[in-house]
């Protein structure tokens, strides 16, 4: 698992463990968690709920009428220093 897929295994425990159902996807240049926020969550918890994704290097809220309600996170994958920097197309 990369350091990001990490972070983010870390912000969905810490996620479940307030109480949320949480989703977490690899994608290619970042990783992101999801969780479903009820519309009952107290003060206190939102005051944990945002403690926990101010370590991911964006979050967010989704919030539908459908859909209810969504925290998201993303945390990026790091960048190469040195190396293939501009992929297999880049020209040196």
């Amino acid at each position: 698992m990369s350091a990001s897929g990490v972070s983010a295994a870390a912000i969905a425990a810490r996620l479940s463990a307030a109480g949320l159902p949480t989703r977490v996807e690899e994608h290619t240049r970042f990783t992101t968690v999801e969780a479903e926020v009820p519309e009952t969550l107290s003060a206190e918890s939102w005051r944990e709920v945002l403690d926990v994704v101010a370590d991911a290097d964006r979050f967010g809220l989704l919030a539908t009428s459908l859909n209810g309600r969504t925290l998201w996170a993303v945390v990026r994958k790091t960048v190469p220093t040195t190396g293939d920097v501009g992929g297999p197309s880049y020209q040196r």
